[in-house]
């Protein structure tokens, strides 16, 4: 009985420090949202409604609560960009659906899309690895949709790898040129429109090389079936 008593209330404990946790990122996302990512600890206690200490006890530092908020901000990005790695409709349309989708959500939270490669005022850290795994494993999702076209084409598949890497690099870089000029000298829409445009040349050259002619009109049913 009194174990059973020890184990529930040992629960109870951790249902309690979970809200608080969770508490205590629902604030800090907000207030990155609305002040940036210099927002102190001190601050995001008190929007959470918490002391300090309350706050260093659920985290074991800046750092530790800097890289859980940004798991929490690519939850809300992958949310918005995942769909679209499973590509349909055309080879134009799936790349317009993926580049809209991106360059949507970081004109919408240009802050959090800063404070994912930045960190905290107080903790820079530009090697996050939830920030490296996420890339790595965004390129991989293409590179596994190359591949599939590759094959269906009998066209060897090794040139997927650097053109899926090449093109995550080319957007990210692009994107954050970008904001760090305060989204000039194009609007996001210019912005989207010139990345498609991008993407596609270097997928079409990439694609000339080992033997395939692609019509970006094509589809990806098409381009993926095995012949």
């Amino acid at each position: 009985m009194t174990a059973q008593r020890t184990d529930g209330r040992a629960s109870r404990w951790d249902r309690h420090r979970a809200d608080r946790r969770e508490l205590i990122l629902a604030a800090a996302l907000d207030a990155v949202q609305s002040q940036g990512a210099s927002v102190g600890v001190q601050e995001i206690a008190d929007l959470a409604g918490v002391p300090r200490s309350v706050l260093y006890r659920l985290f074991k530092d800046r750092h530790d609560l800097d890289e859980q908020l940004r798991t929490r901000i690519i939850d809300d990005l992958m949310a918005v960009l995942a769909p679209t790695l499973n590509p349909e409709g055309t080879v134009a349309e799936a790349i317009a659906r993926s580049v809209d989708a991106y360059v949507g959500w970081i004109a919408t939270n240009p802050r959090l899309h800063y404070f994912l490669g930045a960190g905290s005022g107080a903790s820079k850290d530009h090697n996050s690895p939830i920030v490296s795994g996420t890339k790595i494993a965004i390129a991989g999702t293409v590179r596994e949709v190359f591949e599939s076209a590759l094959r269906a084409q009998s066209a060897p598949v090794a040139v997927a790898e650097p053109m899926s890497f090449g093109l995550v690099s080319f957007v990210d870089g692009s994107v954050n040129r970008w904001l760090s000029r305060s989204m000039q000298p194009m609007d996001a829409a210019e912005l989207s429109s010139y990345l498609q445009i991008a993407i596609w040349a270097i997928i079409d050259a990439s694609l000339r090389e080992v033997g395939v002619t692609l019509d970006p009109r094509t589809s990806i049913a098409e381009l993926t079936a095995q012949s």
